[in-house]
C-alpha cells in the first residue's frame, strides 16, 4: 500500500471514528469525543476483531440500533486498569505529607473520581483506619460505568491477586497484615464489610456531570491520560473548583497540572507523586 493510501485510510478511519462518537453521545448521553483519539482507535478496533464486523461504519449501526452491544462498547471505553495500593510510594507519601495535614480537620471528604473496580478506594479506606481518621471520613467514589461501580460495591476480587497485593500494602507503609482486611473464600477474597462503612458509590460522569461537593482530598489516577488536552483542561478545572481551599488533588505518575488553565490555582506538594494543593483563593 503506497503512503498516499495509508494516509488517506487512516484519515478515513479518523472521519468514522468521529462519527461512530458523534452517534454515542446523541443516541445515549456519554461524550467521549475529547477522549485521546489513539486510546479510542485501540478499543474500538478490538471490539471490531472481537465482533465480526466489517468496520466502524457498521459498528456505528449495530450502536444506534442495539442497546446491549451498546452497553458491551461501554465497558470497552471504561478505564478498569487498577489494584489496591498501586504505585505504593504515592501512598507511603500520601500518609506522611497528607496524613498529618487532614488530622487536623474535624470531618473529611474525599472524592475517588474514576474509581473504576474499587481497588484504590478500599486501600485509602484502609491507609485512614491505620490513621485513626476512616470514622470522621467520607469517601465518595465515582465512575460512569454501572458495571464497575458494581464490582467496586462487593469489594470481591480473585484471590491469585492477593499475593501482589500484600507486597503493594508492605511497600505503602501498612502497619498491620494485610490478611487483617479480607476473608478468602474459594477462588475469591471478600474484603472486610467494615471498610463500605464511610463509602458511596455513585454515578458520576466526568465528561458531562458538574462539580462534586466541598472536598477536602480529591484521587483521580490514571484516568487523565486517556482524555485529549481540551478534557483534561476541563476536568482539573472541575477538580480545582471541587476543593476546598488548601485541599489535595491526587493524579497519577503520568499525569500534570502543568499545562491546565487552573495550574496557578495549586501548589505542588511532593511533584513526583502529583500530589497538588489547592491555593487559598478568596
Amino acid at each position: 500500500m503506497s503512503e498516499e493510501k495509508i494516509i488517506k485510510k487512516v484519515e478515513d478511519e479518523d472521519i468514522e471514528i468521529t462519527l461512530l462518537l458523534e452517534a454515542i453521545y446523541l443516541k445515549y448521553g456519554y461524550d467521549f469525543r475529547n477522549y485521546s483519539n489513539a486510546h479510542m482507535k485501540r478499543r474500538i478496533k478490538r471490539r471490531i476483531l472481537e465482533e465480526g464486523l466489517k468496520n466502524i461504519s457498521e459498528m456505528q449501526h449495530k450502536v444506534i440500533y442495539d442497546k446491549e452491544f451498546f452497553k458491551v462498547l461501554l465497558s470497552d471505553f471504561s478505564i478498569n486498569v487498577t489494584e489496591m495500593f498501586r504505585d505504593p510510594s504515592f501512598y507511603k507519601a500520601f500518609r506522611k505529607s497528607v496524613i498529618p495535614i487532614l488530622k487536623t480537620y474535624p470531618f473529611i471528604r474525599i472524592w475517588h473520581a474514576g474509581c473504576s473496580t474499587g481497588e484504590e478506594v478500599y486501600s485509602m479506606a484502609i491507609l485512614l483506619k491505620e490513621e485513626g481518621l476512616y470514622e470522621r471520613s467520607q469517601i465518595y467514589a465515582t465512575d460512569f460505568n454501572n458495571i464497575v461501580l458494581q464490582k467496586a460495591r462487593e469489594g470481591i476480587y480473585p484471590i491469585e491477586n492477593i499475593k501482589y497485593y500484600t507486597h503493594n500494602y508492605q511497600q505503602a507503609g501498612g502497619n498491620a497484615s494485610f490478611s487483617e482486611y479480607y476473608i478468602a473464600n474459594y477462588d475469591s477474597v471478600i474484603l472486610d464489610q467494615s471498610l463500605k462503612k464511610k463509602i458511596t458509590f455513585a454515578d458520576h460522569n466526568l465528561v458531562t456531570d458538574g462539580v462534586f461537593g466541598e472536598m477536602h482530598v480529591i484521587i483521580c489516577r490514571n484516568v487523565l491520560i486517556y482524555f485529549n488536552r481540551e478534557l483534561q483542561n476541563n476536568v482539573i478545572k472541575l477538580f480545582s473548583d471541587s476543593l476546598s481551599n488548601g485541599c489535595f488533588l491526587c493524579l497519577g505518575s503520568k499525569e500534570s497540572i502543568k499545562f491546565s488553565s487552573s495550574s496557578d490555582n495549586f501548589e505542588d506538594v511532593i511533584e513526583s507523586e502529583k500530589i497538588y494543593r489547592k491555593k487559598y483563593i478568596v
